[in-house]
């Protein structure tokens, strides 16, 4: 079997936004326009396709990336040279969600795709959401086109929005294209590379009209159109010379080098539009396929070798050895487990096998899919660059890497943030105990930044997460998705401890009473280290102090006295342990010996390292209209906050106020529990917030023993 569609006909994109920029408007616009489905959905009336989750559909907001794969043919035959017939390409798209308790989505995808469309607010312009899935594309050198939205709204501004980019994300930005008209009365588009206009006709905009360029644009048009070409030139040597003897390139150069500036993140075309009204969503589309690349237009993927442990490539070819990466697990009420994964190299076919490279594991694939939202299509064969999901996996998680079992490879790992927040939960009957066990653990499959966890002391069973709506989904889908009843308790943070000194300190356990005795004597040193690197055990034993089979007893020993904290019983972490000396007895020394002696030196070590709490900060931007900005920044500054800066931001008809004041501070977690009603009653319900996490810092001195005390009740 060979595959329907040339790789370089391929393009595996994401959606990404901050919250309600109009992400999933925009993929509804686009299943429509390619012909996926026959009504537009719309987010505000629970309708959209991408947004299929139950829970997605009554909070109008994006959950899970739901991936679909649609056609496009662009309006300039770009398909010289390819092969197969017909001028049509395909799609795949990731819709990804935008509230930020869902980043985890976020990354994922952006991990497995080649380039991304990031759509902007065209009243807001750029928001705390936008910033933090900019940075992610940056880490994984995603090239990317940015669409300026909803410039039919109230208070918009393509011009505003634009220099928020320039400012915020990116100097690299350029305009591609300029709206006519803004609020009610924006009407078409230029386009500055043709330096052509065009209104959107028909009852769903799908008639593109060619117009004249309006004559009060005229000017700005010649200007930015000089600026695009200059942007362009400049990213190549020759075209650069020919331009500055006066030569103006021709349009299909122009294009061309526009692709590989935009490929290599040299240049990121901005367009525009309004997704909502039907205008622009077809020239976006028609960006996707001429300024994003394929996945024969990237460099080979990087992996290592696991036995070896070299660096090898692989690259995008059916004919290379087949390695791909699983980015997603969810379950389907249709037809179980299913783990979405990307193929980087080689094809795969279903009934065959392949090795779980992480896990050393192999893994049967039984059944392929391609999914389309929620709908999905069996294919016997999957090739490389292209996005499917496997029934039935066994072993394989988000992250792991499956390649052929001769010629294994690792490919690079997808690092997920640590959860700052946890609940209590508990089972309302028996007959919800055994279920819900079950039910946790196939979410905790799913979503890596969700994790269980059992309180020895009481029993109770802790699940954490990234926010407060975060852990409400996941009880919410217990419910439906699983019918298991729990009673939740309060919010609790996920306080951590460290240390910040250098300490030494012994550890001894002798029992001599009657039969075998146990003996384990360690010395070792507690260090701190810089935030973030989590834990490091160093074995500096000369001379057989302590026999080579013991050691890795110690280092257990030392991980469970760690994870149970000493100052109020958090874990500890950015901490370094080096075990230099200690003693064994011939007969009576066993690893459950020097466990415990590790344990207790740990204990002792850490407890004279000036042991310090740490407490989740989060970035904090509130919107309020100005004639309640003194109450807010009062309450604020009641929670420990820091405020960093203050900005004006233009009007909103959603607001209905001419000034909006935009508050960025940095608060502690455990200040923000219920902020938004607080926050509703201080501004009438007119002001809004989004929050992030930021970092860990030390607690300060009076509220260590608020916590201590609070953890001892």
């Amino acid at each position: 079997m060979t595959r329907d569609y040339p790789i370089e006909r391929t393009r595996d994109i994401g959606i990404v936004a901050h919250i309600d920029a109009g992400k999933t408007t925009v993929s509804e616009r686009v299943l429509f326009y390619t012909g996926v489905s026959h009504k537009i959905g719309e987010v505000h009336e629970g309708e959209a396709i991408m947004d299929w989750m139950e829970q997605e559909q009554e909070r109008g907001i994006t959950i899970t990336a739901a991936a679909t794969t649609c056609f496009w043919t662009p309006s300039e035959d770009i398909t010289a040279g390819f092969k197969g017939k017909g001028k049509e390409m395909r799609i795949n798209i990731i819709d990804t969600p935008g509230h930020v308790d869902f980043t985890v989505e976020v990354e994922r995808s952006l991990r497995v795709l080649d380039g991304a469309v990031v759509v902007f607010d065209g009243v807001a312009g750029v928001e705390p959401q936008s910033e933090t899935v900019w940075r992610q594309a940056d880490k994984y050198k995603v090239p990317r086109v940015c669409f300026i939205n909803k410039l039919d709204r109230m208070g918009a501004s393509f011009e505003r929005s634009y220099a928020s980019i320039l400012e915020r994300l990116t100097d690299k930005a350029v305009r591609a294209q300029l709206p006519i008209g803004l609020e009610e009365n924006f009407e078409g588009i230029i386009d500055l590379m043709k330096m052509k206009a065009y209104s959107f006709e028909g009852e769903h905009g799908e008639k593109i009209v060619e117009i004249e360029i309006p004559e009060n644009l005229k000017a700005d048009a010649e200007k930015y159109h000089a600026e695009l070409i200059e942007k362009i030139v400049e990213t190549d040597d020759a075209l650069m010379e020919r331009y500055l003897a006066g030569e103006k390139p021709n349009l299909a150069e122009l294009r061309k080098t526009l692709r590989a500036a935009t490929i290599a993140g040299k240049i990121i075309p901005v367009l525009t539009g309004s997704a909502l009204k039907n205008k622009g969503v077809q020239f976006m589309l028609d960006a996707v396929l001429y300024y994003l690349p394929s996945p024969s237009d990237l460099p080979p993927v990087k992996g290592v070798n696991p036995k070896t442990n070299a660096e090898e490539f692989r690259e995008a070819k059916d004919e290379a050895s087949f390695s791909g990466l699983a980015f997603k697990v969810a379950t389907d009420p249709f037809v179980g487990q299913l783990t979405f994964f990307r193929v980087y190299s080689g094809k795969l076919e279903s009934g065959s096998y392949v090795l779980n490279v992480n896990k050393n594991q192999k893994e049967r694939i039984g059944r392929i899919l391609r999914m389309h939202a929620n709908h999905r299509e069996e294919v016997k064969e999957i090739f490389a660059g292209e996005i499917g999901a496997a029934v039935g996996l066994k072993y394989t998680r988000t992250g792991d890497t499956l390649s052929a079992e001769d010629d294994p490879i690792i490919l690079e790992q997808i690092v997920f943030p640590e959860p700052v927040i946890s609940v209590r939960i508990e089972p309302k009957t028996k007959a919800d105990q055994e279920k819900m066990g079950l039910a946790l653990h196939r979410l905790a499959d799913e979503d890596p930044t969700f994790r269980i966890k059992g309180d020895e002391e009481t029993g109770d069973t802790l699940i954490a997460g990234m926010g407060e709506l975060h852990l409400e989904i996941i009880v919410d889908r217990m419910k439906r998705e699983f019918k298991v009843d729990a009673n939740v308790g309060r919010p609790q943070v996920a306080y951590k401890e460290t240390v910040k000194i250098e300490a030494e300190a012994e550890g001894k356990y002798i029992r001599q009473s009657g039969g075998k005795g146990q003996y384990g004597h360690v010395r070792l040193r507690v260090e701190p280290l810089e935030r973030g690197k989590g834990f490091e055990f160093v074995n500096a034993i000369k001379g057989g102090a302590i026999p080579q089979e013991f050691i890795p007893a110690v280092e257990k020993g030392i991980k469970e006295s760690k994870d149970k904290g000493v100052v109020a019983g958090y874990p500890v972490v950015d901490v370094k342990v080096t075990l230099y000396d200690g003693s064994y007895h011939d007969v009576d020394s066993s690893e459950m010996a020097f466990k415990i002696a590790g344990s207790m030196a740990f204990q002792e070590g850490a407890k004279r390292a000036s042991p310090i709490i740490l407490e989740p900060i989060m970035k904090v931007e509130v919107i309020v209209p100005e004639k309640f900005l003194g109450e807010v920044t009062g309450d604020l500054s009641s929670k420990r906050a820091r405020i960093e800066q203050m900005t004006a931001r233009g009007g909103s008809s959603a607001v209905g106020d001419s000034a909006l004041k935009v508050i960025e501070s940095k608060v502690p977690l455990s200040e923000m529990f219920g902020y938004s009603t607080q926050l509703r009653s201080l501004s009438e319900g007119r002001a809004s917030y989004t929050m992030e996490f930021s970092h860990y810092e030390e607690v300060p001195r009076n509220v260590v023993e608020e916590i201590v005390s609070g953890r001892k009740k």
